[in-house]
């Protein structure tokens, strides 16, 4: 599945996972129930994905953790807050250059209404 095609099916499946539960529950429910929806269109879903920061001269100097990696090819943060704001967005831009993947989706259930945003490194 090439890269847009699975933005578009997370982007649907996020949204499918807000109408259901709406907004309320804790983050990793949200996270559990994507995860699981999208496994059973079988795509390949790792979560808690480890990340290694690396300083200039190859040390590890930090680890992160994205909340999801998708398809071997996709970043994506769940949030559960009222608003994004851009240390959100920071965060998934840090995951990006700190992993070398290209596409990311920032995803916020908290809010009345679904917020899904893309990002391209």
């Amino acid at each position: 599945m090439d890269t847009q095609e699975l933005v578009d099916v997370v982007r649907q499946t996020g949204f499918e996972v807000h109408v259901y539960f709406k907004n309320g529950f804790l983050e990793k429910v949200y996270e559990n129930s994507l995860v699981n929806r999208l496994r059973s269109k079988g795509i390949e879903v790792v979560q808690q994905h480890p990340l290694s920061v690396i300083d200039e001269d190859g040390s590890v100097v930090g680890e992160y953790y994205a909340d999801l990696f998708i398809g071997g090819q996709l970043i994506v943060e769940l949030k559960a807050v009222k608003h994004l704001d851009v240390s959100h967005y920071a965060q998934v831009l840090s995951y990006l250059k700190t992993s070398n993947v290209k596409h990311g989706m920032l995803m916020n259930f908290g809010a009345s209404k679904f917020e899904v945003k893309k990002f391209v490194l």
